[in-house]
Order: structure tokens, then sequence, then C-alpha cells
């Protein structure tokens, strides 16, 4: 008879550990989800922002977003990118929308648009020179983790998915396994947010 006590005690204490587990689980997702939509409002009065041409607006938006996320999402580096561009800060404007790109190739939902404007930045940065003052206000992407989408994956920039790296020579092309994506063609969000800020070694097999 104790023996049956104990053991339904621990079945109930097992399953009450198992209930409040599921509910601080429930309670986390719920609070993951609340700072979405937050963070999903935001982004979307920045776009307003900038089709009416508050462009300044947008930006002291955008760094108030930078401050309270931990991996940007895609389409705000692209809004960045965007309102970086009629801010004449093309530097910055290239720097964000290559992201954008990178992120989601040529089937983003603004990717044609990124790639438009990100060559008529590299345009204007061939005519200008910018000085001292200007470079020092510009918040350049490598400073934040970029969130890479639910996939939680990205096309390997080094050898664009191909796993191999081709070096063009006097006497042929030479080919050298992609040392990066370990023969997958592919990155985890962590390795290419590291290999953006520059800390992600190659392989040496």
């Amino acid at each position: 008879m104790a023996l049956m006590t104990v053991m339904v005690l621990t079945t109930i204490f097992g399953f009450s550990q198992t209930t409040e587990q599921e509910k601080l689980r429930q309670l986390e997702m719920q609070r993951q989800a609340d700072r979405q939509r937050i963070i999903d409002r935001q982004v979307d009065s920045i776009a307003s922002l900038i089709e009416v041409e508050q462009y300044d607006e947008a930006e002291k938006m955008i760094v108030i977003v930078l401050q309270s996320v931990r991996s940007v999402p895609s389409s705000l580096t692209f809004y960045i990118g965007k309102n970086s561009y009629y801010l004449a800060k093309y530097k910055q404007s290239v720097d964000w929308l290559n992201k954008y790109i990178q992120l989601k190739g040529t089937a983003g939902q603004f990717s044609e648009e990124a790639i438009l404007l990100k060559t008529k930045a590299e345009n204007e940065l061939v005519k200008e020179r910018l000085d001292e003052g200007r470079q020092a206000t510009l918040v350049f992407s490598k400073d934040f983790d970029l969130d890479c989408g639910p996939t939680g994956k990205v096309t390997c920039p080094v050898c664009n998915g191909t796993t191999v790296i081709i070096k063009r020579g006097y006497f042929g092309d030479t080919y050298k396994t992609c040392g990066f994506c370990q023969h997958t063609g592919v990155l985890s969000c962590e390795d290419y947010n590291k290999l953006l800020k520059g800390q992600l070694k190659p392989s040496t097999q």
C-alpha cells in the first residue's frame, strides 16, 4: 500500500512538473509572438514614413528598432537601405541592400527594387567623396545580427551555393571545395552572421 502511494505521488509530482514546464514554454512563446507583433508594426510604420518621404522620421524609428532587436528582420534591412538612399547615405544604403539581396536573392518581395536602388547608390558613390563627419553617422549591418528567416539558413555567399570556389588563372581554372559551408552550399544563420563579421574561419579539411 505504501509503495502504491509513493508511485501515485511520484506520478502526480512528475505530471505537475511537466504541466509547469509546458506553461512556462507557452508563456515564452506568447512573449515572443507579442514582441514580433510590435516589431512588425514598427517596420510597417517605417515603411509608411518612407512612402510619404518622411526620411528623417523613418531613420529615428529605425534607430529605435535596432536598439530593441537581437536580429534584424530581412524586411527591415531593405527599408534601412532604401531610407539611407534617400538620405544620401549611399555607402550605408549599399551595405544594407546587399544584405537583403543576399538573404532573399532575386525572389524576395523587395528584391527588384533593392537591386535597382543598390545600383543607383553605387553610382552615387562613384560621384561623391564622403566626408569624415558623414561617415561617422553611418550605421552598418556588420554591427548587428541578421535574421535569416524561418529556415534559419542562407545560401553560402562565398561559393554561391555551388560548394566549389573557382579561381580563374592564366593556365586555366582551378577548383577548390568551399571551406565555409561544409559541402552543403548553405550556412546556418549563426555562421552567416559570423562570416559577415569576419569571425567564421574556413575548414581545413
